[in-house]
């Protein structure tokens, strides 16, 4: 089940480096020049711009195809690739483009029902509209750390069969949990330990001051619901990658393609908040799909690869189950929408 990894950070740091670098000046462009000042973000934006994140990652997802190709043709490569298990260069230029692209689809499925999490803490600080995107945009930038550490934690965890086992369980425990557990109405977000800490510790203004997070006022410095909003956001971000960075892992185990993968559906993330805010009700089906999903990537790390001889469940069986199941949910909830009860006479506004 288990193999050496082909391209290792301490190896090829310049290559993530440089990644990271581009999504930096990516993000710039974002908030400094497209961005720059607060304003409404508009469904037809919102749209371009998620169309322009997914093409990114499809053209970075055929760059990376032909990247690994010719890099594993070295002979000074011959070595890692035969201990990696992933076959000849074609081969493994192959199964790691399915894989980033296995992972970016579980990643952003994950990460759209993030945006559940978010719409209700955005509802419940009453952020003005034209001011979300901000707190996306450096909660997107809080999420690049964590998941970082989280994946950096993961490549050396994960070597240890017995933490696969574990971590493989988990995620089949989840995936039961989303299927049999009404998880409606989420969770209140004024009753999370941190948010509370900080209201009891940290002078709190009375209102939102523009886009600060923090002021002074009166000689004295005040963070504004805006700070208190980003810490939520940031704590949701945490608690949703303990799912999501196993997740990968039961995919790949090559930290590239974990990496790559997680940072290209945290980029589309802001943009798709705004083009589905208003359809989330629409796709309830979505919470199935994903605990089947996860249920399937538990089964696939703890079981289903004894099935075969080589101990690897094939890429491309993973990649049209966890695409069709996803697929499926979304294309049910639209063909059969939620039944709404109509109004009590009670609740029926009077004439």
């Amino acid at each position: 089940m288990g193999h050496e990894t082909l391209f290792g950070f301490a190896e090829y740091w310049w290559l993530y480096a440089s990644f990271l670098a581009l999504v930096l000046v990516l993000l710039g462009l974002d908030l400094g020049v497209f961005n720059r000042t607060p304003h409404d973000i508009s469904i037809a934006s919102a749209t371009r711009w998620t169309i322009f994140w997914v093409s990114l990652a499809v053209v970075f997802n055929l760059l990376l195809w032909w990247w690994v190709h010719h890099e594993l043709l070295k002979p000074e490569r011959q070595e890692a690739l035969l201990a990696s298990g992933y076959g000849t260069p074609v081969e493994a230029a192959r199964r790691l483009a399915l894989e980033f692209l296995s992972g970016y689809i579980v990643e952003m499925s994950l990460s759209v029902d993030n945006l559940f999490v978010f719409i209700i803490l955005f509802n419940y600080f009453a952020v003005p509209s034209k001011l979300r995107h901000r707190v996306l945009f450096y909660g997107n930038l809080g999420a690049l750390i964590s998941r970082g550490i989280f994946i950096a934690v993961g490549s050396i965890l994960f070597q240890f069969y017995w933490v696969v086992i574990v971590f493989g369980a988990f995620l089949a425990l989840t995936g039961l949990k989303l299927l049999f557990t009404d998880t409606e109405g989420g969770t209140d977000p004024g009753r999370n330990p941190v948010i509370r800490l900080l209201n009891r510790y940290l002078p709190v203004t009375d209102g939102y001051r523009g886009n600060h997070f923090v002021v002074v006022e009166h000689g004295k410095r005040f963070v504004t619901p805006l700070f208190i909003t980003l810490v939520a956001v940031e704590i949701t971000d945490i608690v949703f990658a303990v799912d999501s960075i196993p997740a990968i892992y039961g995919i790949t185990r090559e930290p590239l393609i974990v990496f790559t993968s997680n940072v290209f559906a945290i980029l589309g993330l802001r943009s798709m908040f705004f083009v589905l805010a208003g359809a989330m009700d629409r796709f309830y089906l979505l919470k199935y799909g994903l605990g089947i999903v996860l249920l399937f990537v538990g089964l696939k790390m703890t079981v289903l690869y004894h099935l075969f001889e080589d101990k690897h469940f094939p890429t491309t069986w993973s990649l049209a189950i966890i695409a069709g199941t996803i697929g499926t949910t979304l294309v049910l909830s639209l063909m059969y929408p939620k039944h709404v009860d109509p109004p009590t006479p009670d609740e029926r506004p009077a004439d």
